[in-house]
């Protein structure tokens, strides 16, 4: 057997690999807490304190809507970046930023919750967009 056999590079194959499918995993890690987060806040449940004089001001159910929307949007973008498309590494930097956006303003309502789902979401967005040039130079 040869050398050059064993380290062929893969150029792109039906599954992801690396930082994709890690990037994969958090997204629909993400995309559930924001489920869970958009299910609480519809149901009006007591965890929730609403801040007055936030910029940002929705009544709660909306933002119920709204998170749980997006959390369901994130878990498909997720799922489809064990694919390996390229159009779903764009789509998941766009709704990981959207989630960041959406967390950001959920800071009066739930602020380690809001700020632990930005945190996943940086990291999603770093995985997806250094993900391909480092498997490449590894690979």
């Amino acid at each position: 057997m040869t050398t050059a056999g064993m380290h062929q590079r893969r150029t792109g194959g039906v599954w992801a690999s690396g930082w994709t499918a890690f990037a994969g995993v958090m997204m629909i890690f993400g995309g559930a807490m924001a489920i869970f987060e958009g299910i609480a806040a519809i149901a009006e449940d007591d965890v929730f304190v609403t801040t007055r004089n936030y910029t940002y001001n929705f009544s709660l159910t909306s933002w119920g809507w709204i998170h749980l929307a997006l959390g369901v949007l994130v878990v498909a973008a997720g799922i489809a970046l064990f694919g390996g498309a390229v159009w779903a590494r764009v789509v998941g930097i766009a709704l990981a930023g959207l989630s960041m956006i959406a967390n950001f303003m959920w800071l009066p309502y739930y602020p380690v919750w809001a700020v632990v789902l930005i945190a996943v979401d940086a990291f999603v967005i770093w995985a997806l967009c250094v993900g391909r040039s480092r498997e490449a130079r590894t690979g």
